[in-house]
């Protein structure tokens, strides 16, 4: 790749997960890089976020561990299933031995916080990101890097990296037509309680109270699933509640994630189901329940154009199914790392191009098949399209945790290609 002494500029569209890991990941002599977020970053979305064993991996190698520290991480050291009838029955231990890291539960706030402070760090590699809040983009040309924002001021980068999440703008600047984020018929009820709030409800499992060993519990029946489990060292107790549009007996909010959850028909969606699992819901304060209507994306026909890429849920948005989200996001950060990597100065668009392609070759296939999988892991409450997954979750889960890295992954499947599919 062309090298030369002018400073490479780097634009990211969007500071949530994948803008923030993106930055980190790219910082390095003569290069700026820019995070345009559209909010004042005053407050992020609260709920528990995972970090999968093949994006813990990465935060390791990139030296990010200290400041991980000061997000409260919870190793989880397993799943636990119970049925319909809140009896056990079955139990899945993780080791950091299995999978080379742990999977790790943060309030995403936390997390997102903790990035932030790694992006804006000047004890990292090259300067640190300039983050430039409440800036809007408007439009994109993808072709050339210009950026445009809401206030009028146009911007021109090297390479424009979207990561501005499903409803991404630069995602149609890329494509040149929109893609909307598709509907997926299931609605996602999230709370966040103290630990504390479920000791002395009666006939909640003492595996589900004890934050140590950690663990995730999930309780399946028919179409509707719970998953929960404590993060923030064990303080706070996470739980989504997976329902079927219908079931949610609510009008469906016009995005992914932003409106209040009603109390009384998340009881109602889950009459059946234990008593105790009941009880938790109504310890929630009558406030602090959130519903999103998921939607994801069907695989795109290309992540790239001219100087733009996009990444994250803008590039391949996915059901929460597989915890994968934030940790597809910190696998593309380390694709544009590991193939930007011989960029020394200002790249020509070849060199873009060039640098883009191999990510969308080492990472298409692979998040793809996670898509899929975490779409068909929903129904029936979605009957959706698309590829059938021949794997078990056993497999998917080792699919999933073994990557190590795309320079890696590419050199053993070169066509990018899965036999699972």
């Amino acid at each position: 790749m062309a090298a030369g002494n002018d400073e490479f500029r780097i634009i990211i569209v969007g500071g949530g997960i994948a803008g923030l890991a993106t930055a980190i990941a790219l910082r390095g002599p003569n290069r700026s890089i820019t995070i345009l977020e559209r909010s004042r970053m005053l407050k992020e979305t609260g709920a528990l976020i995972s970090l999968q064993p093949n994006a813990s991996k990465i935060i390791t190698k990139w030296g990010l561990d200290p400041f991980l520290e000061s997000a409260e991480p919870q190793a989880d050291r397993g799943f636990r299933l119970f049925d319909v009838t809140g009896q056990l029955a079955r139990e899945v231990p993780l080791s950091t031995a299995q999978y080379g890291a742990d999977r790790v539960l943060y309030h995403r706030q936390d997390l997102h916080s903790a990035l932030r402070d790694a992006a804006l760090s000047p004890e990292r590699p090259g300067q640190p990101v300039d983050i430039r809040t409440a800036s809007p983009v408007v439009a994109c040309d993808a072709e050339s890097g210009a950026i445009s924002l809401v206030e009028g001021e146009t911007l021109q980068a090297d390479l424009v990296i979207g990561a501005d999440g499903i409803k991404s703008i630069v995602r149609t600047a890329v494509l040149g037509e929109e893609r909307k984020a598709i509907p997926t018929g299931i609605s996602a009820y999230r709370i966040l309680i103290p630990t504390q709030s479920i000791q002395d409800i009666e006939g909640v499992p003492d595996s589900v109270k004890i934050p140590e060993p950690a663990m995730t519990s999930m309780v399946v029946g028919n179409d509707r699933r719970v998953i929960m489990g404590p993060g923030r060292g064990g303080k706070l107790f996470g739980i989504v509640a997976l329902v079927p549009d219908e079931k949610t007996s609510e009008e469906s909010a016009d995005d992914s994630w932003v409106k209040p959850g009603s109390k009384a028909q998340l009881l109602e969606a889950y009459a059946g189901f234990p008593q105790w699992l009941r009880d938790i819901f109504a310890s929630a304060a009558d406030d602090g329940i959130g519903l999103w209507q998921l939607r994801d994306l069907d695989p795109l026909p290309t992540w790239s154009q001219g100087r733009t890429v996009l990444v994250g849920d803008a590039a391949h948005g996915m059901l929460p199914t597989q915890g994968q989200g934030a940790s597809q996001s910190i696998e593309d950060a380390e694709a544009l790392q590991a193939f930007l990597a011989g960029v020394q100065g200002r790249p020509s668009r070849e060199d873009i191009h060039e640098a883009v392609d191999k990510v969308f070759q080492a990472r298409y296939e692979r998040v793809s098949l996670i898509q899929a999988y975490s779409r068909q892991q929903a129904r029936p409450g979605t009957e959706k399209g698309g590829h059938t997954v021949n794997l078990d979750p056993g497999q998917f889960m080792q699919y999933n945790c073994e990557y190590d890295g795309a320079v890696d992954w590419l050199s053993k499947h070169p066509s990018g290609q899965h036999n699972g599919r």
